[in-house]
C-alpha cells in the first residue's frame, strides 16, 4: 500500500505572491493571495507529524486580515441617540429642563452667518435627531432660496420639536425687515404654515394668535389644530426676523401626547428666543 508523505514545517510555505504566472495580480496582503503549498518526499517512508507547524502557520491568518481591515475605512453607522440631559446644562431657575443654545458647531447656517444664534429649554430626555442633508440647507448655503431645518428634537411620549429657517427675500423684498414689517401674523403663518405642518396649511386650522417683544425684536406666536399635518394633530410656532432670515420654531404632537406634554410644550415654545 503506498504510503503519503508530508513535508516537515520548515517545507511549509506562507506566501502573499501569486501562485502561478496565470493567477491574478492582488493587492499586498490581501486573503486572495494567501497560499499554502504542501510538499511531498518520496524518500521519507512514514507521515511526518506537522499540526503544531500547520497551526503556527494558520495563526498568522487573522493577523494579516486584520492588518487588511485597519486601513479600511469603518462601515457606515447610525448615530447614538443620547438623551439631551446627558449633555446639556440644567435650566438654573428650573431644573427639570436643559438650556440648548445653537452655535456654528451645530448647523450649516449657523456656520455660514445666515442665522444667528438660538436658544430654547428641552426635558433632559429628549433626544436630538438628525436632519436629513437635503432638509439641513447645507446643499445650498451661503444662498438659500427655500427654507430648510435647523435642529430637531423628540421624545416617543411627549412629542418633537424642530426650528426652520426661511430667507428673508421669500416673505419681503426688504432688506433686514423685522417681523412686522413682513405683515401680521396671519400673514406670516400662511407663507410659513407648510413648514409648520409638513405638507399643507389651511386658515381654520389656526386657533389662537399672539404677539411678543422680546427685546428688540417682536414674535408671532400660533396654536394650531391639524388633523392631517404630518408633523402631528397639534402644533405651537413661534416665529421671528433678524437679519436676512426668519426663524420659525414649532413644537407638535398627536393626540396622545399632546394629552401628557401639552404643558411641556408650551414652556419651551415661551423659552425659543434668537
Amino acid at each position: 500500500m503506498a504510503t503519503a508523505s508530508v513535508t516537515p514545517l520548515s517545507s511549509i510555505q506562507l506566501s502573499t505572491s501569486p501562485s502561478s504566472s496565470n493567477s491574478k495580480p492582488s493587492s499586498a496582503h490581501s486573503p486572495a493571495s494567501i497560499k499554502f503549498t504542501l510538499r511531498t518526499d518520496q524518500n521519507l517512508k512514514q507521515p511526518t507529524l506537522i499540526r503544531r507547524g500547520f497551526f503556527k502557520g494558520m495563526a498568522l491568518l487573522p493577523l494579516i486580515l486584520l492588518k487588511e481591515q485597519v486601513f479600511l475605512p469603518p462601515p457606515p453607522s447610525e448615530a447614538r441617540e443620547v438623551e439631551v440631559g446627558s449633555y446639556l446644562p440644567p435650566l438654573p431657575s428650573d431644573p427639570s429642563f436643559v438650556l440648548f443654545k445653537a452655535s456654528p458647531k451645530d448647523t450649516p447656517a449657523l456656520r455660514a452667518g445666515n442665522v444667528q444664534p438660538y436658544q430654547f429649554i428641552l426635558p433632559p430626555t429628549w433626544k436630538q435627531t438628525r436632519v436629513a442633508n437635503i432638509l439641513s440647507g447645507n446643499y445650498c448655503q451661503p444662498k438659500c432660496a427655500e427654507p430648510w431645518v435647523e435642529v430637531k428634537f423628540e421624545d416617543e411620549n411627549q412629542g418633537k420639536v424642530q426650528v426652520v429657517a426661511s430667507p428673508l427675500i421669500r416673505l419681503t423684498n426688504k432688506p433686514n425687515a423685522t417681523i412686522e414689517d413682513i405683515g401680521s401674523p396671519e400673514k406670516v403663518i400662511a407663507s410659513l404654515g407648510p413648514f409648520v405642518t409638513g405638507n399643507t396649511y389651511d386658515s381654520d386650522e389656526l386657533l389662537e394668535t399672539s404677539v411678543e417683544k422680546r427685546g428688540d425684536l417682536t414674535y408671532y406666536k400660533y396654536a394650531l389644530e391639524t388633523p392631517y399635518a404630518l408633523t402631528g394633530s397639534h402644533n405651537l410656532a413661534k416665529a421671528t426676523a433678524k437679519g436676512n432670515t426668519v426663524i420659525l420654531f414649532v413644537a407638535s404632537a398627536n393626540d396622545k401626547q399632546w394629552q401628557l406634554s401639552q404643558k411641556t410644550l408650551k414652556a419651551m415654545l415661551d423659552s425659543f428666543q434668537v
